[in-house]
Formats: structure tokens, C-alpha cells, sequence
């Protein structure tokens, strides 16, 4: 969900004592049925229908449960029954639903999911995230405003049997639906709130493991108790899952230290290096990278493809890596990371993949070239007024960063003035989204384990697609790898290489790294791992 739009984070300093005062005891975060997490920044919404960013996206898998669950990198059946197949040549998936209960003791049904997807295909609804569902019937047309919402291809043949039909047959189907924006929705709870939805716990209900209590939209810290209602409660060892935010790094540390939280996550910089020595240190590579949207739009200077790749020779990696990020990210050649997704013949990793070892050399560091295409592309644009500004989050890590950036460029781009603009994640998100931007350093998270998750955004009509670039034979190549060439793998496989190839050597946008989350864990707490979707199954989750 991403999930998602990702972020490093921090906190002012002064929050530090409240937020020490807020944690409680040493002794309670030992207790074997409570789990004190550290969080990066604030839940912008519960609203499945909305939420577009990672911290949204793990407390709606918290609380909420969709058809299927991932547990590592395995996924299972959720309130889905089994793992279903497709059939009328894998146009046609029929759920059988289990007996559940929302955690207001009235019955999860089919018709839950019915509203809650075409509330989200809905243009009433302004999801960010409709697009994903392009490819179930009828949902690119329903949120062109071509057709009606309840022309979606997906309805309850009862209340225990979903079915969904599809335009074309999508490989990774199963594993799509894993993802939050597909799970259910109460309607009386939704319909009662009104566009309050998702902003504050009260009214809300759940159908997952936990249940989130006494929380309002930018809360610093909230509290999800175990939902007695919930299908598997037998399964969750834990009572109460606590999060506190904690964008400083040393706020985090101290907190850790003192034992009054039992994980801190997402680790980076000086403070990375600081605890590398930690027997409870740990690094999970997660399926995310960060990358620069030029504004291609706003300015014709970016649309210019020698600028572009000149902007990324600029930038040193391994540097920015090594003594910026203190070693908590990886090399990426392109926009998918590694990790996540190999050849169905030979078993290669994507990124491994000879047609994307060839474009590897566009996001290496070459000053000397960067210069040339530089010069080269403002001759050729008659750009006068190189005046810039990059837009950020503004934690610690990220000022950090994109200082770095700023230096690299203005050193190895003659003429260039950049301007840095840091600014909350939820403002940063808006910014983008409304095209309020020069360049903006954003990030996306895998929403499935396939190459696609991450292609398909740059489509030129894709929503998440800030920067605007386009390129026919890029979209033309995405399109067939999910419909005409859905069920030959390896001419998909091949449509997805040679598109990521395209946006790689067009530096449509330009690579930075992909994100390794470094944390600190108690040796106590146990099944506390990361999946394909970025997200981290709670239910198995425990304490020794």
C-alpha cells in the first residue's frame, strides 16, 4: 500500500519528555501480552478506501482482515477459506467466506466487500489507490465516471461467497488482494461518520486482531487491544500492541534503552552506526525504494531525458549510503528492488536480469558525464533560471539526505540553485499529489510481490504517477504484461524487463536506493517479521 508512499522520520526534541512521561513503566513493556512498538510518524488515516502510506497501512492490517494475510512470505487463507484458483480461463474467482464476526458481534459478510470495493472505485470516493483495481471488471471504466459504480465486477452470491470477475487474467491476483485497500468495510460505521471516516476510532469496527481505542488523527501515540471477536483469536498471544512516535532517533534510543518499548524501527544515520553493535540490531531489506520525481509537467526542462540522467550521474550512492544513511540502504539499478521477485525459468532475481545489468551505468555516479549532459540538455531546452527547489519530509534522516543531494548536485550540475523545502510526511504526500513541486524526493513500497507493483505507477495515467512522465512503448509494455501476455510467463516476464529497462535508461525517474529498515528488537519478542507487501503480521507476533 503502498501500501504505498514510505518515509523516514523525526520528532521534535521537545516532545521527548512527554513522550518518556507516556510510555509507562519499564516493567509493564516486560509483560508477556504487551507489545511497545516504535512508530515514524503519525496515522494520517484508517480509511482503507484512502489511506495511501505505510504506518496507515500496517494498523489497517492490525485491526483489519482482508481475503487473504501474508505470515512472512507465505500467504494464507484469511477470511477467505482457502487459497482459491481461477476458472473460465482465470477470468473468474469465486471466495468462500468464513463464519466471522466484526468486533460489534454482527456478522462479516460478502456484501461487507462489495462496498467497500466499489466505494473505492467510486470517483465520489477520490481514492488514490483506485487504479489498483484495473483489471477486475469494468473498475478502469467505473472510475473514468464511464460507467456505474455497481457495474464492478464483484458481488455476493450469499453471504458466505464472493465472487469477482475479472477483464483479463491478472498473474498475481491472490497476492494483490492481500493488500489493505481490498479489505472490508462495516457501511453503517462508514456511512454514520461521513468523510470524519477513518480520522478517529470512535465508531469504527474491525474485523482483524486487534482493535484500535481512544485514537484522533495525529495522535503521537495509540493503542490496539486484542478483538475478542476476531475468526483466529485463539492464534494472537498478545492482549495490546502500544505505538509511540518517535521521529527523533535519540528520543527512539533512550526509550529503547530504558526499556520502555520493546522494538524501535527504522533506524538510520548516526544513530544506525551508533547501534550496529547491538546484539538486538537487525536489518530487514525491505521491497522499497526511494527515488527523485522531477516535475516534467510544471517544467519542459525536465522533460528532457539528457537532464534527467544528468541529475542522476550527480549523485553518489554509495556515499549517501555509507555516511549519510549509516549503511542502512542498497544499491538499486531501477525502481523495483531486489528480493522480491525472480525469473519463473532460471529463478534469477529481477534486478539481476541481463536486460537491467545493461542499464546499470545510468544511476552510477559520473560527475564528468553528469556535466556534459547537463550543458548539453540546457542548450538544448534554452532553460535560463536554474532555480530549484526539492521537497522533503523533514525528519532528521531525511534534512540529512537531501542535504547531501543538494550538495552533489549543485557541485557537479554547473549553475544550479536548489532550494530545500522539508515538510511534514502528510504535507509532503499532498504536495506531490497536487503537483505543488519542483522535485521531491518520495519513495513506494511494494503492495505485492511482483515487478508490476512498482512499473505500473509510471504509467502516464497512473495516479501515483507525481512526475509526469510518459513514454508510449513504456505504458504499451506494462499494459501487455498484465492482460495480453497475463498467462505466458515468460513473455510477461520479458514485457516487464524491457519496460523497466526503458524508465531506467530514460531515468524517468531518477533511483536512489532501496531501503533496508534497520531496528532494534528484544531477544524476547518473537514472529515479528517482515512480508512481500512491507507489511508485519501481528497475529503470530509474541513475547517469550
Amino acid at each position: 500500500m503502498k501500501a504505498r508512499k514510505y518515509l523516514l522520520a523525526l520528532i521534535p526534541l521537545f516532545g521527548m519528555v512527554l513522550l518518556l512521561a507516556g510510555c509507562g513503566s519499564a516493567t509493564e513493556k516486560d509483560s508477556k501480552t504487551t507489545l511497545a512498538i516504535s512508530a515514524s510518524d503519525v496515522i494520517a488515516s484508517m480509511d482503507s478506501s484512502i489511506n495511501t502510506d505505510v504506518i496507515g497501512g500496517q494498523n489497517i492490517t492490525n485491526t483489519m482482515d482482508g481475503l487473504y494475510r501474508f505470515d512472512g512470505n507465505k500467504l494464507q487463507p484469511a477470511m477467505a477459506t482457502k487459497i482459491v484458483k481461477p476458472t473460465n480461463n482465470g477470468l473468474t474467482y469465486t471466495f468462500p467466506l468464513r463464519h466471522a464476526k466484526w468486533s460489534n458481534g454482527k456478522p462479516v459478510r460478502a456484501q461487507d466487500f462489495v462496498y467497500a470495493w466499489r466505494r473505492t472505485v467510486d470517483p465520489k470516493t477520490a481514492s488514490q489507490y483506485a487504479y489498483i483495481y484495473e483489471g477486475i471488471k469494468n473498475a478502469a471504466d467505473i472510475s473514468a465516471g464511464k460507467k456505474p459504480v455497481n457495474s464492478l465486477g464483484v458481488k455476493a452470491l450469499d453471504d458466505h461467497t464472493l465472487q469477482v470477475t475479472l477483464d483479463d487474467p491478472i498473474p498475481f491476483f491472490n497476492k494483490l488482494v492481500a493488500n489493505a485497500v481490498f479489505f472490508p468495510l462495516y457501511k453503517p460505521s462508514v456511512e454514520k461518520a461521513g468523510k470524519q471516516y477513518g480520522l478517529n476510532s470512535d465508531g469504527m469496527v474491525f474485523n482483524g486482531p486487534f482493535k484500535l481505542v481512544n485514537w484522533h488523527v495525529s495522535d503521537n501515540s495509540w493503542t490496539e487491544v486484542k478483538n475478542k471477536s476476531y475468526w483466529n483469536a485463539d492464534k494472537v498471544k498478545l492482549n495490546k500492541v502500544e505505538f509511540y512516535v518517535t521521529k527523533d532517533p535519540n528520543t527512539g534510543l533512550n526509550l529503547y534503552d530504558a526499556n520502555r518499548i520493546n522494538r524501535l524501527e527504522k533506524i538510520s544515520g548516526d544513530t544506525a552506526r551508533q547501534v550496529s553493535s547491538y546484539d538486538t540490531f537487525s536489518i530487514d531489506k525491505e521491497a522499497s525504494t526511494f527515488y527523485i520525481e522531477p516535475n516534467q509537467k510544471k517544467y519542459a526542462f525536465f522533460r528532457n531525458k539528457k537532464i534527467r540522467q544528468a541529475i542522476s550521474y550527480s549523485i553518489n550512492r554509495d556515499q549517501l549510503n555509507n555516511n549519510v544513511l549509516g549503511k542502512t540502504t542498497g544499491f538499486t539499478t531501477s525502481v523495483v528492488p531486489s528480493g522480491m521477485s525472480n525469473n519463473p525459468e532460471t529463478n534469477v532475481d529481477f534486478t539481476k536480469e541481463p536486460e537491467i545489468e545493461s542499464v546499470k551505468k545510468y544511476s552510477s555516479y559520473n560527475p564528468k558525464l553528469a556535466k556534459k549532459l547537463w550543458k548539453e540538455g540546457i542548450k538544448e531546452t534554452g532553460q535560463k533560471n536554474l532555480n530549484f527547489t526539492l521537497l522533503g519530509d523533514d525528519t532528521d534522516s531525511a534534512k540529512k539526505q537531501n542535504e547531501y543531494i543538494q550538495g552533489q548536485m549543485e557541485k557537479n550540475l554547473p549553475g544550479l540553485n536548489l532550494t530545500l523545502s522539508n515538510v511534514p510526511f502528510k504535507s509532503r504526500l499532498t504536495k506531490s499529489t497536487n503537483g505543488d513541486f519542483d522535485m521531491v524526493v518520495t519513495a513506494w513500497n511494494a503492495d505485492y510481490p511482483d515487478p508490476y507493483s512498482f512499473l505500473q505507477i509510471f504509467m502516464s495515467n497512473n495516479a501515483q504517477n507525481n512526475s509526469k512522465w510518459s513514454n508510449k512503448e513504456f505504458d504499451d509494455l506494462v499494459k501487455k504484461s498484465a492482460t495480453t501476455d497475463a498467462n505466458d510467463e515468460m513473455k510477461r516476464w520479458d514485457d516487464l524487463l524491457q519496460a523497466d529497462k526503458i524508465l531506467t535508461e530514460e531515468q524517468g525517474v531518477i533511483p536512489l536506493y532501496q531501503y533496508y529498515q534497520a531496528n532494534l528488537t528484544r531477544k524476547n519478542v518473537k514472529n515479528y517479521v517482515v512480508s512481500p507487501n512491507g507489511m508485519y503480521n501481528i497475529v503470530t507476533a509474541y513475547k517469550k
